[in-house]
């Protein structure tokens, strides 16, 4: 694992190893003072002379020991954090990388919070790997190491009772580490579950207050997070006990030596100096070999996260290749495309074909697959048989660059950057000029919205564009599309958002970006593409028929009941409704209803 982190540091590794130096050369200045204090109790303890210059002396020196510790440990983490810092750089870029390679349809499925929980905090994590527990561990297991092998030279049986402490603690963390083993998965799991959870409260949260559900939807925000505190007291509990004994046990090397090693030297076994010595080598392993062990149960969780993160991106990666878009027509083309969402099969074996210049409407019930294979041509997803081609070339033989060229892709939820409108449409064509972006503005009917804001197109969007209505973001995503002018547009529910009175402008808007292109436009409202050049029926995943609409309304069974549907909606009224609740609704002489 520690390979592996230090692959990414690159040329900052060279820093790690600096910082291991300078934080090795502190610990030891931090452990010199207890071989000066031996010093002065041995002269004490049997009864040499000591003048004032030796104990200034000594003092002296274990001051510049504190400085001098004080310089070099500080130095040390200085390196340490440059190379930490500097590697946690390199795994973002590398995990945006892998990221980007894989069907955006399965990192979207991820969650928001998930995303966030990677990037940020896992990765964050390893930050205290990087920058203490490597070389702080490596500094700090050097002085232990060094003492015991001196303290053997010194008296190989007083050596042996300092060492009785270790293998105690050890013991004592070995069952910590391994409780608790047992119980990460299930702890991260709920903080990932947790973090989509606040992601989603937030971000619905004018929804909720709308319809009135705070209730309902703070009873799953407040189970994640009880959940969430619930696995991590439970993952706590079961490692304090040992994590208190360990802590207790390990730094304490003259628990065994001093009563022990006091009977050897009344009865001859050791001297008095030596003892003292050893003792005073004890006192100086302590701090520095618990802080060792301490990094030693971040280790696992840091593997952990590492593991977590690998996963995450060994999804293989999606078919393309390098190759631009070779081809002298539009055409699109699905051939027998089956695919499954998690091992379900949704479209099974659909087949048509969308000829250069023509308008082809997809229709259907929902969860009939419509919106999937918009999807499916922009290459969220790799399909499992079949195949997508554009003029004759497999989506998978170019690059997503090459194929994001061809088609503008306009969903029902657009997502604005908190940036200038002008900027957000400018995301259409990134060199375009500001004379462009406005008259892509104009024909996307976004004039009438544009005025009434002081600062026009020029206003900030908004986190997400909340600062506009759905049916002004979807214009706004309708100029991006404009702007682009990709031979091949996918409408996908873009009049979603639209009240009446606004429908007729989007209209207007979408017949500018779907001029001279191949559009395949997906729309539950059948009136607005009955002059569409094809007309796909899709039900549960299958292709049921195509045609024009009178065609299907002559020999498709499933179209006539989609377009009696839609009939019997658009005479909908509300008004009869209202007046039958106020002639029903009377209390007491009152109307209930009003108007």
């Amino acid at each position: 694992m520690l390979k592996k982190i230090l692959e990414y540091a690159g040329q900052y590794k060279k820093y790690t190893y600096a910082a291991a130096v300078f934080m090795v050369a502190g610990v030891i200045a931090s452990v010199i003072p207890y071989f000066l204090l031996y010093q002065i109790i041995n002269r004490i303890v049997t009864g040499d002379a000591m003048t004032s210059q030796y104990l200034i002396a000594r003092v002296a020196m274990i001051a510049i020991c504190g400085i001098g510790y004080a310089v070099l440990y500080g130095r040390g983490l200085e390196l340490s954090h440059i190379s930490a810092y500097h590697t946690l750089r390199n795994i973002r870029i590398s995990l945006q990388g892998k990221l980007e390679k894989q069907p955006l349809g399965n990192i979207m499925e991820y969650g928001n919070g998930t995303i966030k929980k990677m990037f940020v905090d896992d990765i964050e994590s390893i930050e205290l790997l990087l920058a203490h527990g490597l070389p702080e561990g490596l500094a700090n297991i050097a002085v232990p190491v060094f003492m015991y092998f001196s303290m053997f030279i010194v008296d190989w049986k007083l050596a042996l009772l300092s060492l009785i402490s270790l293998p105690l603690g050890l013991l004592a963390m070995g069952a910590m580490m391994k409780s608790g083993m047992t119980k990460m998965d299930a702890y991260y799991k709920s903080a990932q579950a947790m973090n989509n959870t606040i992601v989603e409260y937030i971000n619905g949260m004018e929804v909720v207050k709308v319809f009135n559900r705070d209730g309902e939807s703070y009873k799953k925000f407040s189970t994640s997070v009880k959940n969430y505190r619930d696995f991590t007291l439970a993952w706590y509990k079961e490692c304090w006990p040992w994590m208190a004994l360990y802590n207790s046990i390990l730094p304490c090397l003259a628990m065994i030596t001093l009563p022990v090693g006091t009977f050897m030297v009344l009865k001859g076994y050791s001297t008095m100096a030596d003892l003292i010595l050893v003792l005073c080598m004890g006192f100086s392993v302590g701090t520095p070999l618990l802080k060792t062990l301490s990094f030693g149960s971040v280790i696992p969780q840091v593997q952990y996260k590492i593991e977590n993160l690998e996963k995450m991106t060994d999804t293989p990666p999606l078919k393309q290749s390098d190759n631009p878009f070779c081809e002298k027509n539009h055409d699109v083309t699905f051939e027998n495309v089956h695919f499954s969402y998690h091992e379900t099969e949704v479209l099974h074996g659909v087949t048509f074909k969308a000829k250069e210049g023509s308008m082809t409407a997809l229709v259907g019930e929902s969860g009939s697959g419509k919106s999937t294979l918009a999807k499916l041509l922009v290459h969220f997803y790799d399909i499992e048989n079949g195949s997508i081609k554009i003029g004759g070339q497999d989506i998978t033989n170019m690059s997503i660059e090459a194929l994001n060229q061809e088609i503008s892709y306009v969903s029902q939820e657009q997502f604005l950057f908190n940036m200038s409108l002008m900027e957000n449409i400018r995301i259409g064509k990134p060199d375009a000029t500001d004379e462009q972006v406005l008259e892509a503005a104009k024909k996307a009917q976004c004039e009438e919205f544009l005025v009434r804001l002081e600062k026009g197109i020029h206003t900030m969007a908004g986190d997400g564009g909340k600062q506009l209505s759905g049916g002004e973001r979807q214009r706004i995503s309708l100029a991006r599309a404009l702007l682009k002018n990709a031979p091949i547009v996918v409408l996908d529910e873009a009049t979603a958002f639209m009240d009446p009175e606004n429908e007729e402008k989007m209209n207007e808007a979408i017949a500018e970006v779907v001029k001279e292109k191949t559009v395949i436009v997906i729309a539950h409202r059948l009136p607005s593409i009955m002059n569409a050049d094809q007309i796909i029926v899709l039900k549960d995943g299958n292709l049921k028929a195509s045609g024009t609409h009178e065609e299907l309304l002559t020999y498709s069974e499933d179209y006539k009941i989609l377009w009696e549907a839609a009939k019997s909606s658009a005479m909908w009224s509300v008004t009869e409704h209202v007046k039958e609740e106020k002639r029903t609704a009377q209390n007491g002489g009152k109307t209930e209803v009003m108007e």
